[in-house]
């Protein structure tokens, strides 16, 4: 094929991938790998580009899965890597772009067969490839029976020691990505696996310890966001006019040979979504994601979970040493930084869920900071883009919410943060309002969303937990967050005399039906009620905590004071209607003593003046209101499709034909 460029169509016909498919056995020490190696390219990055290399590495696989039986060409091809990279590191510090190169092409090559090859077969298929040899046709030796371990166990310590410059970053990527592909078995599988040889090679013997400098790594690479390095930069360059003997072999092998093919070439401009994004940073947390959801073993729990569950802050000089032997220290000031900036996306969104509930030390520190709007503004951003975004992330979304409102703390200190001009809430100029009124905004507003849309129970319940644990410390409420809380009650009241009136016509025709099965209208009335008694509870436990603090919605309760009459002889509601029958009759007293024609600043002095007189035990006490977040039974039944829906929809270097998944359909991601 010489140096020009080739059609990802003509990789089926390329020699040098016919020799490597085909019935002759290659050795390890062969020159052949020299010549196979020796092929420059961008790594493809848009589903069209992969979709085309897919269905080329097919065509290859099917006649290297014929023939490697015989030939043992696949294990050849994983040694001559493996090889390589135990001089990989002294490379990286010569610059020797030459060898580095050829590494990562043979990567590459792995990776991309390895992909085929795993969707068309099962795991014990799949490790006996790994284990034919050139010697007898069929057979396979003790020394290579964990090959399979063996390259896990090169691709983490490549992950965690070779360092990050543009000359390894291609390889760097390539290795994370080919951890996500030995993890794709799960894409083909309905059911969860909870035995898996991968997974028992991941979290036993070789790998286990360099489980936490794993976590670490990925880790900071997602922390980091190193974008990729200009295109061109991994591939070996001259470093002179003269170039030295080094360029001259190198020269000569490139231009003796073939370059496979030149996606978005050496020279090609990149798009400004490439400029600005990180292929590693997002790898490096899908293959995080799929390491903290694997399932425990039958003898020991996932020690990456462990790690993501105990490090600690590097800059905590107080904290004690960990009796986990995975536990280890990362700058929480860069991590918080990163995980504010990075919230648009699915998997941000779902580590942050992750080190919130599972990691007691990042929820302290998170809770401790003072600037918490920078994390929680970009969380209500999803939410009130709620059309926008997939269920499962506004799900989390909610829930990150639903955690941090567990902390009294939080649900003080977010009434003191004021902000100005919130520009991408469109429904009222909001000029200056505290981030707790704009928390409450948003979570109403998703719940009026949810009614009219999804009407799913679960999102009712999260977003009027949220509310409740916040209700105690309502402080200062805007005046719109006010009449919004009032509003939501005066939907819910008009949705409960709707559901009230279908069920007497259903009773009365029913007296004179035919048999037919009739709409189970009591059921509707009984969770239209409950969502109700929870509003109610909501606003006595502001009336009753922080009354004098909350002069708008007392104006708002008087202003709507009608909505709540049908309510007070209800036997569902006439115990927490005491409280807010009185404060109405109390107010609404002075301010009639106070004449007619009241301007709106008249009625909030009176208010204010009356929230001082009101004698406080004349408010009846009810429990505090506190609902507490807990994970799901089987979580990974919800947790496991969720991440892989994530990979199939992001990952940066991968593409599966969407006939091939198994454990989601198409439209669940």
């Amino acid at each position: 094929m010489g140096a020009n460029g080739s059609s990802i169509s003509e990789l089926p016909e390329n020699e040098y991938l016919k020799k490597l498919s085909g019935p002759e056995a290659i050795s390890e020490n062969d020159p052949f790998w020299n010549q196979l190696l020796s092929f420059s390219f961008s790594t493809p990055t848009s589903s069209a580009e992969l979709k085309l290399l897919e269905e080329a590495a097919v065509s290859v696989c099917k006649s290297l899965v014929e023939n490697n039986p015989r030939t043992g060409n696949l294990a050849a091809l994983i040694k001559v890597f493996l090889s390589r990279t135990k001089e990989l590191k002294i490379s990286t510090e010569c610059q020797n772009h030459l060898f580095i190169w050829q590494a990562h092409n043979a990567l590459f090559i792995i990776c991309c067969l390895l992909k085929v090859l795993i969707c068309q077969m099962s795991e014990d298929e799949l490790q006996l490839h790994f284990t034919y040899e050139e010697k007898t046709p069929g057979s396979y030796g003790a020394e290579c029976e964990d090959l399979m371990e063996e390259l896990l166990c090169c691709l983490i310590l490549l992950i965690v020691e070779i360092p990050l410059l543009d000359i390894t970053y291609s390889i760097s990527l390539e290795a994370v990505t080919t951890l996500v592909v030995f993890l794709s078995c799960q894409l083909f599988h309905k059911e969860i696996l909870r035995e898996s040889i991968v997974h028992k090679y991941l979290m036993h013997g070789r790998c286990l310890p360099y489980t936490s400098r794993l976590v670490k790594t990925l880790l900071y690479n997602f922390i980091r966001q190193e974008r990729s390095p200009p295109p061109g930069a991994h591939i070996f360059q001259p470093e002179s006019d003269g170039g030295g003997l080094l360029y001259g072999i190198a020269s000569g092998v490139a231009t003796g040979l073939w370059t496979v093919f030149t996606l978005g070439a050496a020279g090609t401009k990149r798009t400004p979504q490439q400029e600005e994004s990180s292929p590693l940073a997002n790898q490096s947390l899908l293959l995080l994601l799929i390491l903290a959801n694997l399932t425990d073993a039958p003898d020991a729990p996932n020690p990456y979970r462990q790690a993501i569950m105990s490090f600690k802050n590097t800059q905590d000089s107080t904290a004690l040493p960990s009796p986990n032997p995975h536990a280890f220290q990362i700058n929480f000031n860069s991590l918080y930084t990163t995980l504010c900036e990075q919230q648009n996306s699915d998997q941000a969104t779902l580590l942050l869920y992750t080190l919130l509930h599972q990691n007691t030390n990042v929820r302290t520190y998170m809770l401790a900071r003072t600037d918490m709007e920078n994390l929680v503004l970009p969380i209500l951003e999803i939410l009130y883009h709620v059309e926008e975004r997939n269920s499962h992330h506004v799900y989390m979304a909610l829930i990150i919410l639903l955690i941090l409102t567990e902390d009294d703390g939080f649900n003080r200190s977010i009434h003191e943060v004021i902000l100005k001009n919130i520009t991408w809430y469109s429904e009222r100029v909001l000029t200056e309002i505290s981030l707790g009124s704009l928390l409450i905004l948003v979570v109403i507003r998703t719940i009026q969303y949810n009614m009219t849309r999804t009407r799913d129970k679960y999102l009712h319940t999260n977003c009027l937990a949220a509310l409740a644990n916040m209700s105690a410390q309502f402080r200062s409420l805007h005046q719109y967050a006010a009449q919004r809380i009032i509003s939501l009650f005066s939907l819910l009241s008009k949705k409960h005399n709707k559901v009230l009136e279908q069920a007497t016509q259903s009773l009365r025709s029913s007296l004179s039906s035919d048999g037919s099965p009739l709409p189970d209208y009591a059921q509707d009335l009984n969770v239209i009620e409950e969502v109700i008694r929870m509003m109610l509870e909501i606003i006595n436990s502001c009336l009753t905590n922080s009354l004098h603090h909350n002069p708008n919605l007392v104006y708002a309760l008087l202003y709507k004071r009608d909505l709540f009459e049908q309510f007070r002889t209800h036997p569902s509601f006439q115990d927490i209607m005491q409280n807010i029958d009185l404060v109405i009759s109390f107010f609404s007293s002075r301010i009639e003593q106070a004449g007619a024609e009241l301007s709106v600043e008249r009625v909030l002095e009176i208010i204010k003046q009356g929230a001082v007189a009101l004698p406080r035990d004349r408010l009846r006490k009810f429990p505090e209101l506190k609902f507490k977040y807990v994970e799901e039974e089987q979580p990974e039944e919800f947790f496991i499709p969720y991440v892989w829906s994530l990979v199939y929809n992001s990952a940066v270097a991968l593409y599966w034909n969407p006939q091939d998944i198994q454990l989601f359909t198409m439209d669940s991601g």
